[in-house]
């Protein structure tokens, strides 16, 4: 097999004085190790989810087969329940249980059994706040129980889905031959496994509108996941504290210039004041929708149209305000031997995630943007309830 530096060598020859790479690309086309099995194991499960099939949970000696709320159809309810061997209950967050006025506590997970058994229409009610055309269930047949650790493991798969965080669940005691299995150990340690796992994977050079001299660095996880980019400017300087912004994906307002959110200013804006410091790196991350996807996005954005705020509108859906994690960051930052930043950030909770992570934030930078008439109370929520500083 040909060396990384043979294959790739003379597709690197077209670089000139005029033309200089900050440093030579050393890409392997494979990954430098296997994937591990539980990252394999997590992503199979949630491509499983995804298309509308059955899932088989296991962990502390018990077995619970699932599938995703919002993909459930008559026949897979059928089936789960004949796989199973009992009858279906939903595992439904605290902030959907606590929505739909089931639950006064509005964190952690529950399990909600129903005195005959589940429809697919009681199911979607519950669990989608878009499916009101059904009509409410008999609320007095339904009973709320604290959540076992495999409900957990099941709405934290549905979370990592991008799906709706509510699972229908069964216990069983029985391996279908055909299951798609995982642990409920790798669910809850599959983000931190996949941050650990990042690597870089191509690099290229690309002069944008307000930044002519830069480069965009691409990092992926093992189990082959989205990727995350570094969009770097400049030469940063790893002995001093280089300006950074994290800033996650926003396709509306990045692509599209959605005037409901400043996520398209703050982007664009960041490469100018990099550009205008002469150095620095904005972390494009993959995850739209503060960590909940672009499709529960589009429904948070049609709730915020009947009335409720940016934060409201993700826990009627069932989430919690803010999904996200910032390992990914910090790990992309690391690989890049970036160690102290200066943060440009209205929320201080992104500070307090990277030191968190062992990367030190010298300072704090404003990064304040004029608002408009679509984004005066997003804005305004982000001040008064996310706590951001404008």
């Amino acid at each position: 097999m040909p060396s990384a530096e043979s294959e790739y060598g003379s597709a690197l020859d077209f670089w000139t004085e005029d033309q200089p790479m900050t440093r030579r690309l050393h890409i392997s086309p494979k990954p430098d190790m296997p994937a591990p099995k539980p990252l394999i194991a997590v992503d199979r499960a949630i491509a499983e989810l995804r298309r509308g099939g059955q899932v088989l949970v296991k962990g502390d000696g018990a077995l619970m087969l699932m599938l995703a709320a919002e993909a459930v159809a008559d026949e897979s309810l059928a089936g789960l329940k004949t796989q199973a061997g009992s009858e279906p209950a939903l595992a439904i967050t605290g902030r959907r249980a606590g929505v739909l006025g089931l639950a006064q506590s509005e964190t952690g997970v529950f399990r909600l059994t129903a005195k005959d058994h589940f429809d697919t229409k009681t199911i979607a009610f519950l669990a989608d706040p878009g499916a009101r055309s059904f009509g409410p269930p008999d609320f007095t047949r339904l009973d709320l129980a604290p959540a076992r650790p495999l409900d957990q493991a099941c709405v934290a798969l549905t979370k990592l889905a991008r799906l709706l965080p509510t699972a229908v669940v069964a216990d069983t005691d029985r391996v279908p031959t055909d299951a798609v299995m995982v642990e409920a150990a790798h669910i809850a340690a599959y983000q931190t496994t996949a941050a650990r796992s990042l690597r870089q994977v191509s690099e290229a050079r690309v002069p944008l509108e307000n930044a002519e001299n830069a480069r965009i660095v691409a990092f992926r996880p093992s189990d082959g996941g989205i990727e995350h980019l570094a969009i770097v400017i400049g030469e940063p300087d790893p002995d001093q504290a280089v300006l950074a912004r994290l800033h996650s994906e926003c396709f509306t307002g990045d692509l599209l210039g959605s005037l409901r959110c400043d996520c398209g200013d703050q982007l664009r804006g960041a490469i100018a004041e990099i550009a205008q410091a002469g150095s620095g790196v904005l972390l494009y991350l993959a995850q739209e929708g503060r960590g909940i996807g672009l499709v529960n996005k589009l429904r948070a954005y049609q709730l915020q149209d009947e009335g409720f705020d940016t934060l409201d509108a993700n826990l009627q859906l069932g989430f919690d305000d803010d999904e996200r994690v910032y390992l990914p960051a910090a790990q992309m930052l690391r690989l890049l031997g970036i160690k102290r930043v200066r943060l440009l950030t209205n929320n201080p909770g992104k500070v307090d995630a990277l030191a968190r992570h062992q990367i030190e934030v010298a300072e704090r930078v404003p990064h304040v943007f004029p608002s408009n008439d679509h984004n005066q109370d997003y804005l305004r929520t982000k001040a008064t309830r996310g706590g951001h500083l404008f």
